[in-house]
């Protein structure tokens, strides 16, 4: 197998790294999900500025605003977007909507809401988990009563990143309470400004307010917006966990900071810092090996990419590199702290902080990544049914 790029695309590299270069801040040090109030309104310009490129999904169908490009050069687009950590309001939109609504929703759907997403004026957010149904999904309890033209939505949603930003919602809700759990459930988008839906904040560990409660009470939205049909819902919705659990990107953010750590050890050592938390044998062997596994979670997310080239929706294929990629980011945050010593742990905005304090931040953050999207438990059990055939048990 060739894993180069065609000259082509390299040339779409290119152009896609000297506009960002030129756009996004040198200072700019903050990931997809980081997007505060201080920086929510760069963010989304920067979003309107890809839109009006035709960078927001270029290999979309012409037919509802995309440009038909060829899914590689998205491909190289996610990976350069994800390097720089270019600020992408639209990313939810991008990588669990659109695909989902691409592949089950009505025409009228997709005329609806993919133009949206790719003028980067819609944001999206998730309605999956509930304060009791989490790893285990199928558990979910909230309701959606068929009334006439409409359903009527009621329970709570938890951990819906910028739910407090978002324009639309795309959740999952049981519509048949006395089918076996996953055969009784729906899947909707819903508007969020829609009446009786209320967000509140989630602080996370590292002090940032990106997720959030959604509450819905008697919330009315048409039947229109089922996605599907009724009570067959849990297989779209893991449908969308297939497209978030892809990490096309995560690869290229990865060795992003890896590149950015390896350039710290080298000015330490060439301004003879002492203050370096490990020998520098053991640095050097410890950066290599992270170097080396990086490598193989990029290969790993080829091979996902090089499905969607081909129209088929990964499974256990996504689910092997979103565990390697979450758990990969826990490392390279770990070796970054490590390094660094106590002063790994001081946080951006303090002149002791360095590299403005992200592998304080990112060690902290990464809890979550083996966590959201399916905790790597799941992930291992979904690579070994469905992947190697294991039974069950």
């Amino acid at each position: 197998m060739d894993y180069r790029f065609t000259p082509e695309e390299e040339a779409f590299r290119s152009e896609i790294q000297t506009f960002l270069k030129a756009e996004v801040p040198a200072d700019w040090d903050f990931d997809p999900f980081e997007l505060r109030e201080d920086t929510w309104d760069f963010a989304h310009s920067f979003t309107r500025k890809l839109a009006g490129k035709g960078w927001i999904a270029p290999a979309w169908p012409a037919e509802y605003g995309g440009q038909d490009l060829p899914f590689m050069k998205q491909v190289v687009l996610s990976e350069e977007l994800a390097y720089f950590r270019a600020p992408n309001t639209a990313i939810i939109g991008i990588n669990y909507a659109g695909p989902t609504l691409m592949v089950y929703g009505t025409e009228e759907q997709k005329k609806e809401l993919i133009p949206d997403i790719l003028s980067g004026d819609i944001i999206w957010c998730q309605g999956y988990s509930e304060p009791n149904a989490g790893s285990d999904l199928a558990s979910l309890e909230m309701r959606a009563v068929k009334d006439g033209d409409d359903y009527v939505l009621n329970g709570t949603k938890v951990w819906s990143s910028n739910a407090h930003k978002a324009n639309w919602c795309f959740l999952m809700a049981r519509t048949d309470p006395d089918a076996p759990k996953h055969k009784g459930i729906s899947y909707f988008v819903t508007p969020m400004d829609t009446p009786g839906i209320t967000v509140r904040p989630l602080i996370n560990m590292a002090n940032e307010h990106i997720f959030n409660e959604i509450i819905f009470e008697d919330v009315r939205i048409p039947a229109r917006y089922l996605v599907g049909e009724e009570n067959r819902g849990w297989y779209i919705g893991m449908t969308t966990l297939d497209f978030e659990r892809s990490n096309i990107s995560s690869g290229a953010s990865y060795r992003r900071s890896l590149d950015t750590l390896i350039g710290y050890v080298k000015d330490c050592q060439a301004n003879g810092d002492g203050g370096l938390g490990k020998a520098p044998r053991t640095i050097s062997t410890a950066l290599a090996d992270l170097a080396v596994e990086n490598q193989v979670g990029r290969y790993l997310s080829y091979r996902v990419a090089s499905m969607q080239d081909r129209g088929q929706i990964p499974n256990y294929e996504s689910s092997a590199a979103k565990l390697y990629h979450s758990e990969y980011g826990q490392k390279l945050s770990r070796l970054g702290l490590g390094i660094m010593g106590l002063y790994g742990q001081v946080a951006e905005g303090s002149k002791h902080a360095r590299l403005q304090g992200r592998f304080a931040r990112t060690y902290v953050t990464s809890v979550g990544t083996t966590i959201a999207a399916g905790t790597s438990e799941i992930q291992r059990g979904i690579i070994a049914g469905r992947g190697l055939g294991l039974p069950r048990g």
